[in-house]
């Protein structure tokens, strides 16, 4: 058979197939959000990604400040907190969430192969490290503690749920955040000195929007989403 004889209608089948199948990511940017209304988002949406009616999401958000408290935190923990705290059901401990942060949320159906929480949050650990990389910063993660790590202090807190093996919540990433905010408590337990922000390592002006643009690439790229969608 040459090349122009093929069977043309079964090969356009197969490419809409392989269309069909290509594995999507859906990115929603939600801009500055108060904690709760973005947790309120999570919650729906996760009950939606669990019942087929939506596919898997990024959502990406900057809070107005907040100290979210998770299921180790230990009581008092956020005492000398001034800004609004909630305990979550995220595991960890506090962190502070607020301008110059970029959150992350992933709202996936964990595969069956992928179906383990330890790999799940090295896998967004390694996101964000090859995403402070593309900044020409080495970062790292830090043994016996979750999240992403420049040098002896911590850039990035990484905390996760799971529901019917959906996953929400997710990470933070310090930018350009007010670091004097950690220091109304201990976030992850950790002494509040030990806390950083991307800016501090990287040389010239940095966007936040270079960055979430930089975190969407790395996040397709680890869990293996040949197509981004805008949502």
């Amino acid at each position: 058979m040459t090349s122009a004889s093929r069977p043309v209608g079964l090969d356009a089948g197969r490419a809409l197939i392989r269309t069909i199948d290509t594995p999507t990511i859906t990115v929603r940017r939600l801009g500055r959000t108060p904690y709760a209304e973005a947790h309120a988002l999570q919650q729906s949406l996760v009950a939606e990604r669990a019942g087929g009616s939506v596919g898997d999401l990024l959502l990406f958000t900057e809070h107005e400040p907040v100290v979210t408290l998770g299921r180790k935190s230990p009581p008092g923990d956020a005492a000398g907190v001034t800004v609004p705290v909630v305990r979550v059901e995220r595991g960890g401990e506090s962190t502070f969430h607020g301008p110059g942060q970029v959150v992350g949320y992933p709202i996936l159906l964990l595969a069956e192969g992928r179906r383990d929480l330890h790999r799940y949050l090295r896998d967004l650990e390694e996101v964000v490290i090859r995403a402070v990389g593309d900044f020409g910063v080495e970062s790292r993660r830090e043994s016996g503690f979750t999240g992403v790590w420049i040098g002896a202090r911590k850039v990035c807190s990484v905390g996760v749920a799971v529901r019917r093996w959906v996953t929400w919540h997710g990470f933070a990433l310090n930018v350009h955040t007010d670091l004097s905010w950690f220091r109304t408590f201990q976030p992850c337990g950790l002494d509040p000195a030990v806390m950083t922000r991307l800016a501090d390592h990287v040389a010239g002006p940095l966007a936040m929007d270079a960055v979430e643009a930089r975190l969407l690439e790395r996040f397709a790229e680890v869990f293996g989403y040949d197509t981004i969608r805008q949502g």
